[in-house]
Parts: structure tokens; C-alpha cells; sequence
């Protein structure tokens, strides 16, 4: 199949990074859903905040009052107080808890959704150039990352600014003085969370792009077809080598992420550590300055409540900290959601019922980019339905291109192309994939039961349908000679089946599905010649009283299509049936002799003197 070329949508591994506000207000966005619930979650960090401050008070009463004037009952009710001030404080924050990880959890679910969707929605192209190992890196990787952001960290950023309001309002309560002293560092300490949070937020997004690379490395190199290679061709110790050197990348970025700021951060505990004495110092400098001293309660009320705002606003300033690093996480996947979607269903599709399958192309020009070279140029065809076309060319001609256009793999430049008169383009997606169905080269089976593998084409269809379908594409009598019948499990990508035997599957699922028009690209050019006439009497069995569109390899595949048109640079250079063709004896022609001779001596010539090197291939 050829490869698009690199001037399609921009690749998202290279982005413009967005503007700081604009992408909060964006994060902010995605918890609009469930503003009800983070609404009861502010009420409780309220009410748990004031409970909070309240102890305080009541210690100054303890130790001005009730201790002094030995009023028991004073004595007992403030320490009751106290003690359900605990209490209703330590309930709050277990239920605030509760609805913060549910709503987190249910944010991560729509990004983890939302990429997932958007990703089903991209061309072909878009996957033929992103590794594997990237895209599982953007939904797995980055937004399991978020997960302390949108679980933890928003009800830590409410609760400890509310915690530090609500001790601030009552430490001016008590002294408005002592208050101003143990806010004079509050700019150093807010200058030093601003610069932490810039260098771990540089530093995150070097380590979510080695840990993608990691990703895909590990995707390509250890599936079956990743070992089969490396083994054959003696590289697993080089793997392993390259693997070794990646993965030190990553510890050298994970210890400098976890590093990032801690001196600094820690130099802010020291500095709040030392307020106390400073508070005590204070207290008795207001004496020898003729000011009026406060009392020792109000002292003590005052220090506990200033050692109570040290955890929430190291907190407040470590939360800030993880926002920042968390956004590089953030922007990583809002790339995938603003990639642009090239084929799209229209605002009022036409839907179809059965189709007849007519298919037609008019006029019809495509590239892979505005500055990429025409794939395709006029290409003006009818199929009329239930005919055949066979399409033959060289490497690059365009063929299987043209195939793809008909599923809307890919959109066309120029021109249209028609199923019974109507664009493709016009028709929703249900009644395109009804309609058509695509058996390629190489064989897809998902890593689950025979049963499973045949019912993704219709997950309503009975065993007896199965069973049909896998008789039209013989292969029933195998599955039901193997001990577990139709529950065999086909294993990674099908390896536990030879590739004729997948082909078959992939017929059989094809059949269940029951299109009226079928794209064959190359389905047996890479089998052998026993396996591939197994696989032609499965074709032809699933071709009878279908439109078939076929990309050729083998000739001998070919010869009773009602058309059949050779590609020649984008652009047809012959068409007409195969005896027409040979009569033309031109490069069709030249074609069918060199495949004779292959047939017969495989080190035969190439091509006939004088006749360019044409390979059927796709």
C-alpha cells in the first residue's frame, strides 16, 4: 500500500504549545459536567475548614480562662469542643474525599473516551505515520499521569486555600501584628513555586516522550512478528542494548522530575519552621517597644494556628507546582483531540438500504498532500453491479489507492466516486460499511476466540450463521477438527493459523458481513499456490452476485473479470477484458507472458526484450 507522504496533518509529536490561560480555562471545561457534585465538595472544604479554625479559640479559652479561673465545666465543654471539632472535621474530609476521586475518575474516563473516539475518526494516513507505541503512550501513559491532577489535586487546591483564607481571617482575629509578621515572606515563597513549577513542567514533557518512545519500542520489538525478526535476523542483543540505553534516558529524567525544586521547597519548610520563634520574639519586642502584649492564650491560639497554615500552604505551593508539571501532560493529549478529521460524515447523510453496487469513478485525481506528487489522475470507471474489475500496475501505480477510495480509507482530490449513483462522500458511515466490504494482504485477527473473530463483522450473527460463513470460505472442517472448535483462540494477530488459513478467517468474517461490493487488495498474492487456489475457491464463493474490485498480483487471478485496467503512473494506460488485451498486445500483454514463464521457470526473464520491468505488486 503506499505511504502517504509527510505533508499531511501536522504530526502531533511537534505542536504549538498553547496559551497557559486558554488551556486552564480548557482543563477547567472538562469538569463543567459535574459542577453539582464539586459544589457539594466545596461546601464540605468549607465547613471542614471553619470546624478547623475553631480549635484555636478554644484552646485560648482553655488556657485564658477556664484553666485560670478553674471553671471545670468551662474546662470540659471547650475540650469536648474540641474533640467534635475533630471528629465532624476528619468526616468532611473522608466524604469530600469520596466525591473528589469519583468526579476525577470520571473526567480521566471522558479524555481517555474522547481521544479513543477521535482516534477512530482519523484517516488512514494518520496511522500509517504514528507508531503504534505513541498512541497507546497518549491514552494510556499521559492520561493515567493526570490521575493525581483531576483525582486529588483540584480538592487539595480548594481545600488548602480555603483551609489558608479561613486561618488567615482568624489570625488577623486574634492579632492583626503577629499576622503581618508571618506573612512578610509569603512573595518569596510564592516566587519559588513559580519557578519549581516551570522547570517540572519542562521536565514532564521530556519524560512523557521518552516514556512513548519506550512504548513503542516495546510494542514493536515484542509482538510476534517483533520477535520473529529480531530472532531471525540475530538482533534481540542488540534490542535489548537499545532498550537498556532508552530506559537509562528515563531514570535520568525520573530523578530529575522528582529533584525538581526540592531544595527550594525544602528551604520554604525551614524558613515556615522558624516563624514560631520569630512570632515569640516578636511578642516580646511589642513589650519593650511600649506596645500592649498579647496574652500568653492568644500567643499560644496564635502560634498553633500559624503551625496549622504551614501544611496547607506548602501544600497550596507544592499543588501549584504539580499543575504546572501536569499541564505538559494536559497538552499531550489535547494535540490528539485537535487533530483535524479529513473525512467526516455530512450534517444530513444519504442513507442507503441493500445496495445494488454500482460503483463508479469520475473524473477522479487524489495525493497524499497539497505538495505530494498526483497518486491518481482522470481515472474515469464504471463497475456496473455485480461486475468485476481487476486492477494491474507497478509498484506505486496507484492501485491499491484506488481500491481505498471506495471505503473512503481515503477521500478523494478531485472527482467523485459513486455507489449507485450517489457520492460516497454523501453517504453515512453505517451504509458505506454495510455496503462495502475490504479483504487485504495482510490479515487482521484479534487476539481472541474463532467465534469472536467472525462475529466483529456482526455481533448478532447465530453459530449456525458463523458456521455457514466459515463453510462458503472453507474453512469449517478445520475449525471443527480442532479440540476447541469455534472457541479456539486465534493468539496475537493470528499466529497460531498458517496465512492461508487466516485469509480464510478474514474471508469468513467478510461473508458473515455480507456486502454487496467487496475490495480485494492482493488478498493472495503471499500465498502458495495450493494454499492460494483454497483461498480463490473461498473468493469466488464470496464473489457470486457481488460488484468485486480487485487488486492483482497474480494474473491467473484475473483472467474472467468483466474489466480489467492496467495502472500506469496514476493514470490508466489500458483497459478491457483480458482476451481484448492480449489481442492489443500491449503491456498487459507483455504482462501475462512474463507470468507464464514464471510460472513454468521461475528464474525465467522478467520481462520481454524491450518491455520495461513491471512488478504486480501493491
Amino acid at each position: 500500500m503506499p505511504q502517504p507522504e509527510p505533508s499531511g496533518p501536522p504530526h502531533p509529536g511537534a505542536p504549538v504549545e498553547p496559551a497557559q490561560p486558554a488551556q486552564l480555562r480548557r482543563i477547567v471545561r472538562l469538569f463543567r459536567p459535574y459542577r453539582g457534585r464539586l459544589a457539594v465538595v466545596g461546601l464540605l472544604v468549607g465547613a471542614s475548614s471553619l470546624v478547623g479554625v475553631t480549635s484555636p479559640f478554644l484552646l485560648r479559652e482553655v488556657i485564658d480562662v477556664a484553666l485560670p479561673q478553674q471553671r471545670a465545666d468551662l474546662l470540659t465543654l471547650l475540650a469536648l469542643g474540641m474533640i467534635a471539632a475533630t471528629v465532624t472535621s476528619s468526616v468532611f474530609g473522608v466524604l469530600q474525599t469520596l466525591i473528589s476521586t469519583t468526579v476525577g475518575q470520571r473526567v480521566m474516563h471522558d479524555l481517555r473516551a474522547a481521544v479513543y473516539g477521535k482516534l477512530q475518526q482519523m484517516p488512514l494516513a494518520f496511522f500509517t505515520r504514528t507508531r503504534t507505541g505513541e498512541v497507546q503512550s497518549r491514552i494510556a501513559g499521559d492520561i493515567g499521569g493526570m490521575q493525581a491532577t483531576v483525582t486529588s489535586t483540584a480538592t487539595s487546591l480548594v481545600s488548602n486555600l480555603t483551609a489558608v483564607t479561613a486561618t488567615l481571617v482568624a489570625m488577623l482575629a486574634l492579632d492583626w501584628r503577629l499576622t503581618l509578621v508571618s506573612l512578610a515572606l509569603l512573595p518569596f515563597f510564592v516566587w519559588i513555586a513559580r519557578r519549581v513549577g516551570r522547570e517540572r513542567k519542562r521536565i514532564t514533557g521530556h519524560r512523557q516522550k521518552q516514556m512513548a518512545a519506550m512504548a513503542a519500542m516495546v510494542t514493536e520489538s515484542l509482538s510476534v512478528s517483533g520477535i520473529l525478526l529480531g530472532r531471525t535476523m540475530g538482533r534481540s542483543e542488540a534490542l535489548t542494548e537499545r532498550f537498556t540505553e532508552e530506559s537509562e534516558k528515563l531514570v535520568a529524567l525520573e530523578v530529575r522530575a522528582s529533584m525538581a525544586g526540592r531544595w527550594r521547597m525544602a528551604t520554604i519548610g525551614m524558613i515556615m519552621g522558624a516563624i514560631p520563634p520569630l512570632l515569640y520574639w516578636s511578642a516580646g519586642a511589642m513589650t519593650q517597644l511600649g506596645g500592649s502584649a498579647p496574652s500568653i492564650g492568644t500567643l499560644v491560639a496564635f502560634v498553633s494556628l500559624q503551625q496549622g497554615l504551614l501544611r496547607p500552604a506548602v501544600s497550596l505551593l507544592s499543588t501549584g507546582v504539580d499543575i504546572q508539571a501536569s499541564l505538559a501532560l494536559f497538552q499531550r493529549v489535547f494535540e490528539y483531540l485537535d487533530l483535524p478529521v479529513d473525512i467526516t460524515e455530512r450534517a444530513e447523510p444519504v442513507a442507503l438500504g441493500r445496495a445494488r453496487g454500482e460503483i463508479a469513478f469520475e473524473r477522479v485525481s487524489f495525493h497524499y498532500g497539497a505538495e505530494a506528487p498526483a497518486t491518481l489522475s482522470d481515472i474515469d470507471l464504471t463497475v456496473p453491479a455485480g461486475g468485476s474489475l481487476a486492477v494491474v500496475g507497478a509498484t506505486g501505480a496507484g492501485k491499491s489507492t484506488l481500491g481505498y477510495l471506495v471505503p473512503r480509507l481515503y477521500d478523494v482530490t478531485d472527482g467523485r466516486v459513486t455507489l449507485d449513483g450517489v457520492d460516497v462522500r454523501e453517504l453515512d458511515f453505517a451504509s458505506l460499511a454495510r455496503a462495502v466490504g475490504v479483504v487485504s494482504q495482510e490479515t487482521y485477527l484479534l487476539h481472541a476466540s474463532i467465534a469472536d473473530n467472525l462475529r466483529f463483522a456482526k455481533p448478532e450473527a447465530t453459530l449456525a450463521e458463523i458456521e455457514d460463513a466459515a463453510r462458503a470460505a472453507q474453512i469449517h472442517d478445520h475449525i471443527a477438527a480442532l479440540p476447541a472448535g469455534y472457541d479456539t483462540v486465534v493468539g496475537e494477530r493470528g499466529y497460531r493459523f498458517s496465512g492461508g488459513e487466516k485469509q480464510r478467517l478474514a474471508l469468513a468474517r467478510t461473508i458473515l458481513r455480507d456486502p454487496p461490493v467487496l475490495v480485494l487488495d492482493e488478498a493472495t498474492s503471499a500465498l502458495d499456490t495450493r494454499t492460494e487456489l483454497a483461498v480463490q475457491r473461498a473468493i469466488d464463493a464470496l464473489s457470486a452476485g457481488r460488484t468485486v474490485i480487485t487488486i492483482a498480483h497474480r494474473l491467473s487471478t484475473i483472467r474472467d473479470a468483466d474489466q480489467i485496467v492496467l495502472l500506469e503512473g496514476g493514470r490508466i494506460a489500458e483497459r478491457g477484458t483480458h482476451a481484448e488485451l492480449l489481442a492489443r498486445d500491449g503491456r498487459y500483454a507483455a504482462l501475462v507472458r512474463r507470468d507464464a514463464r514464471t510460472s513454468a521457470d521461475p528464474g525465467a526473464a522478467s520481462a520481454e526484450p524491450g518491455q520495461p520491468t513491471v512488478e504486480l505488486t501493491p
